[in-house]
């Protein structure tokens, strides 16, 4: 019981799975160290929506990788001499109305590209472990559910330099996200779109989506979920911004003054945030929607009529 995958959708390649849990072996003991300080452990369900477990000072040993703080914390089983994480606390894996759901992690907001055992754990890290529905999309690169994360502790235990990046610089909503890193003791630049080289850097977008779509990680959000793992699908001339269902299908259209607080990836780079909206009034409710309060345990949130919304929606009834 000593690796995991956070990819239940690669079952269909199932021989170069097998192949790769010898390698993960190697990474899966909890050697000698100090214990990572801080850490945070969440376990939920259907992107969030339930809470199974919200553990704010978890087991810890030395040395410890995710699969191991889970197994200290929960009741697993597991698939495939180990490799998949199966259940925890009893609640499986499987297909519900002929939907395929499965458990997948998040260490800072991140999906990780390695096997649970083969992830260790830094200081500050908050680890979120959700089971959902992935027949709309097979991979969520990047949630905001574990905000203040990535910006506090970093990505694999390097903390990145973070710039907030605006089509206004002076505008409330920059300052807004700007003020509130600050707050967080996150040191940050501030600048405009695109105006400065950012490699290995944090980002995050202020901006209305006409100008945020410029950036191509965030651009991939107009194709949906299957290519950005995000439940929102803005239109190309920003005016609306369509809210997705679990299964990818739209459930409403929203139109002006529409917000969005959402994460992409492109590759292995780090994140980039999306603090945007439909028109400027959007995006200044977006910017009121960057807390943890609001964003805690969401994929991602619309904020509609001053209201926050998680994404995927629950479909009405």
């Amino acid at each position: 019981m000593c690796s995991t995958f956070a990819r239940a959708g690669r079952l269909a390649a199932l021989p170069a799975l097998l192949g790769a849990l010898a390698a993960l072996l190697l990474g899966c003991g909890a050697g000698a160290g100090s214990a990572p300080s801080q850490t945070r452990l969440t376990v939920t369900q259907d992107f969030g929506s339930r809470a199974q477990r919200d553990l704010a000072a978890p087991k810890v040993s030395g040395s410890e990788t995710v699969m191991r703080l889970l197994q200290r914390n929960a009741k697993i089983t597991t698939r495939f001499g180990g490799g998949f994480v199966q259940s925890i606390d009893g609640v499986a894996g499987g297909r519900r109305q002929g939907r395929p759901l499965d458990w997948f992690y998040y260490v800072n907001g991140v999906e990780a590209s390695e096997g649970a055992a083969a992830v260790r754990l830094h200081p500050g890290d908050r680890v979120w472990w959700d089971r959902h529905d992935w027949g709309a999309a097979m991979r969520v690169p990047a949630v905001v559910g574990s905000f203040p994360e990535p910006f506090e502790h970093g990505v694999g235990g390097h903390r990145l330099p973070v710039r907030v990046e605006c089509a206004d610089p002076s505008t409330i909503a920059c300052d807004e996200v700007f003020k509130t890193l600050s707050a967080l003791g996150v040191p940050a630049a501030k600048g405009g779109l695109r105006t400065a080289q950012t490699e290995q850097t944090l980002r995050v977008v202020v901006a209305p989506w006409i100008a945020a779509r410029g950036e191509l990680a965030l651009r991939r959000l107009e194709a949906g979920p299957a290519r950005s793992g995000v439940y929102a699908r803005p239109a190309p001339d920003g005016r609306s911004i369509r809210a997705l269902d679990a299964r990818g299908r739209a459930t409403r259209t929203l139109g002006p003054g529409t917000g969005l607080v959402a994460a992409a990836r492109e590759g292995d780079e780090p994140p980039v945030w999306a603090v945007t909206g439909t028109d400027g009034a959007g995006v200044d409710a977006a910017a009121r929607a960057f807390t943890e309060r609001t964003l805690g345990r969401r994929f991602a949130v619309a904020v509609v009529g001053g209201r926050p919304v998680p994404l995927p929606e629950a479909p009405s009834s």
